[in-house]
């Protein structure tokens, strides 16, 4: 364990809505009660606040800049350099929960920084003319401008990779994005995910159920339109977002769009369903280990971190089976091959796999990452005569 004395800084990019990177760093302030924490803005609400023990986040200028609640994301472009304008010079550890910029922040040579990584700034790099072309930013003088913003992060995030000390990927698959943006090593160590949250439910009821925001890469409506193309089977949809309006377009009556939901519902249909449907290409995936939490098997794209939260039909005890392609035809054949072998999937099976991937497993992770790290680096430190 750390010495009380040691004083440690959590970096984040933004504090806005409570997702993936705000449980990371829930988990971080579980483990490190009294962390500082950091964060370009912070407008988190009083509930979210709650699962930080009520923390503010010491932020930049951008906080106070017009509309910066609701537009935070368009002052990307000043993002490094507001970053760089914290001052973390009074901890020993920092502790970055980066998917845009919080890894820049800037440490001394007597600092430890570990970055956790959910991606490397995925708009910037590999990501780039998918986000370019959803945004209709991939011709003429915007687009150019985009993309010669784009640029200029790249040459930013790639350089201050240099200041961290040890990378954690949050998956093999970001891991080896990793090694492909900065050239550097990361350990994995996988995102905490509440199961405990979701009981397990064994008597299944006779419908397929995805769950997701409904912005373009999640590719909801590729499985509305599967659903669509198969009028015997049902399937139910929790979520709202920009995409919206042309999944609805998409549904035939065998699929219903509940639009977005409590968590209580949405738990309760995540139980119920048959099979849990999910086709986007996901950093880790969260959702699809809640799935199997509750007992209900996946059927997800296989590619990106589904493949490493779910066990595909042929392995011993599998949890769900993977679609091989971003198509129609795909989902569709999945579908029907799952119907064929469903009493191959143990509900008991899938949630001891979903308990690998618990909060209490991350915690204890960490906290041996970061002490045996801390005592690296110390002796590195030490001056032979």
């Amino acid at each position: 364990m750390l010495d009380k004395d040691v004083s440690i800084g959590v970096v984040m990019d933004w504090l806005v809505t409570y997702a993936g990177a705000e449980k990371v760093v829930e988990e971080f302030i579980r483990v490190y009660p009294d962390v500082e924490l950091y964060s370009v803005v912070d407008f988190l609400s009083d509930e979210s606040r709650k699962k930080f023990n009520n923390k503010s986040a010491k932020t930049t200028f951008i906080q106070k800049l017009p509309k910066a609640k609701k537009n935070y994301q368009k002052y990307l472009p000043l993002m490094p350099v507001a970053i760089e304008q914290l001052d973390v010079s009074r901890n020993d550890i920092i502790l970055s929960s980066s998917h845009a910029v919080a890894k820049g922040v800037l440490t001394g040579p007597d600092q430890l920084h570990i970055s956790y990584v959910h991606s490397p700034i995925r708009y910037a790099w590999d990501l780039q003319h998918q986000y370019l072309r959803e945004a209709n930013l991939d011709k003429g003088l915007k687009g150019m401008l985009a993309k010669w913003l784009l640029h200029k992060i790249r040459m930013w995030d790639y350089r201050t990779a240099n200041g961290v000390d040890h990378f954690i990927a949050n998956s093999q698959f970001i891991a080896r994005r990793i090694k492909k943006v900065y050239g550097r090593h990361a350990d994995v160590i996988y995102p905490p995910v509440d199961v405990e949250r979701f009981e397990l439910c064994e008597k299944k009821d006779d419908f397929y159920f995805t769950a997701s925001r409904m912005v373009p890469y999640k590719r909801i409506d590729l499985i509305v339109e599967a659903f669509s193309a198969m009028p015997d089977k049902k399937l139910i949809v929790i979520g709202d977002g920009s995409e919206m309006k042309k999944i609805k377009s998409k549904a035939a009556p065998n699929v219903e769009i509940l639009g977005y939901q409590e968590n209580d519902i949405l738990q309760d249909h995540m139980r119920r369903a048959k099979a849990f449907v999910f086709a986007a290409e996901e950093d880790f995936g969260i959702t699809a280990v809640e799935a199997q939490a509750c007992g209900t098997p996946v059927i997800a794209f296989g590619k990106g971190g589904a493949l490493e939260t779910v066990r595909p039909y042929g392995c011993d005890k599998p949890t769900g089976l993977f679609f091989k392609q971003q198509t129609v035809a795909s989902v569709v054949e999945a579908v029907e091959l799952f119907e064929s072998i469903s009493d191959q999937f143990i509900p008991q099976d899938c949630r001891t796999h979903a308990l690998k991937f618990s909060a209490e497993r991350f915690r204890a992770e960490l906290s041996q990452y970061v002490n045996d790290k801390w005592i690296d680096f110390n002796k590195s430190k030490t001056i032979n005569y």
